[in-house]
């Protein structure tokens, strides 16, 4: 259930975070004239307040990121489609707090799964390596139909297209919605934090990749798994690429100062940090540190890892 690094949530370079709790959780609130919103009960530090499941449209409407298995949550999402007809259950990507509840609305409902592809890594895992990650990923997710770059659904009123982001896992998607010029960006742009890559799940070079490819669309609101919307998203895409580069940046100037292990990078440029975040802060150095060994910018014995020892290229 890897979302973001809440340490950099409230201003971090040019990047101004927004740490307002968007609504009381189980609550469902109109967001716009297509899309409401329910935030489930799975508050943490990962996670905020809670994942951000939508509703789109009326009448035959489509539910993105359904969310966790948790008491209450599935019970409130049908309590506020009765008298509805849902077509479509859409999933951005299959960490545990966005995809499990799937499986039950299906079974309520009868509407067809549709989104992103099953559970898979951004590359193998290399040999001796275990992947800590594999708890917080639902490997029983299969939808009925996989979306890839384009693919839409409709429904009276509205449509969702498909747009292959992926980085904070490989299976990454997000959805547009033309008639309102918005974009759920699932974990990968938030309003509230940064995101985490964490490999061998996420890629920080695909991540990376996936930013770019924000900028200049033409959407003017994103709707996020966690946290309110991303209010002017053009500037807020620029502002976190340059925000990532800076921690690039700042990994290259540890390593030239004699650092060498991901805990001392860690505890260098994520000071103050809260100790339950120090796991997911090593695992976004790694990532970038993985990325850096790549482009010849870092130098590692072996094959970067975990536990590996790190000097400048």
């Amino acid at each position: 259930m890897l979302g973001c690094i809440p340490e950099d949530s409230c201003m971090a370079d040019d990047l101004i975070f927004d740490i307002r709790a968007p609504a009381q959780s189980g609550e469902c609130v109109r967001m716009s004239p297509l899309v409401r919103r329910i935030v489930a009960r799975n508050p943490g530090p990962i996670t905020f307040t809670g994942t951000c499941s939508y509703i789109v449209g009326s009448g035959n409407v489509a539910i993105i990121d359904p969310g966790p298995a948790v008491p209450g949550h599935i019970e409130t999402l049908l309590d506020v489609v009765r008298g509805e007809t849902v077509t479509h259950i859409l999933v951005t990507h299959t960490h545990k707090d966005h995809s499990p509840a799937a499986r039950a609305l299906k079974a309520a409902t009868g509407a067809e799964i549709v989104g992103c592809a099953p559970y898979h890594s951004a590359r193998p895992l290399f040999s001796g390596e275990v992947n800590s990650l594999e708890a917080s990923s639902d490997k029983d997710y299969a939808p009925d139909r996989e979306m890839r770059e384009g693919d839409a659904v409709e429904g009276p009123g509205w449509t969702l297209e498909a747009l292959a982001t992926p980085g904070h896992m490989a299976n990454h998607l997000a959805f547009v919605l033309p008639e309102e010029k918005a974009l759920f960006s699932g974990d990968h742009v938030m309003a509230w934090s940064t995101t985490v890559i964490a490999p061998p799940d996420g890629s920080m070079s695909a991540f990376m990749e996936s930013l770019d490819k924000l900028k200049g669309r033409e959407e003017t609101l994103y709707w996020p798994g966690h946290g309110g919307p991303v209010q002017e998203p053009q500037r807020f895409v620029r502002a976190l690429i340059h925000h990532r580069r800076q921690r690039e940046a700042s990994i290259l100037n540890r390593l030239k100062a004699g650092d060498r292990t991901i805990p001392e990078i860690v505890a260098a440029i994520y000071q103050g940090l809260n100790p339950a975040l120090v796991g997911a802060a090593g695992l976004s150095v790694f990532a970038h540190l993985e990325d850096l060994v790549a482009k010849g910018q870092a130098s590692v014995e072996g094959i970067p890892a975990l536990d590996s020892e790190y000097r400048p290229a």
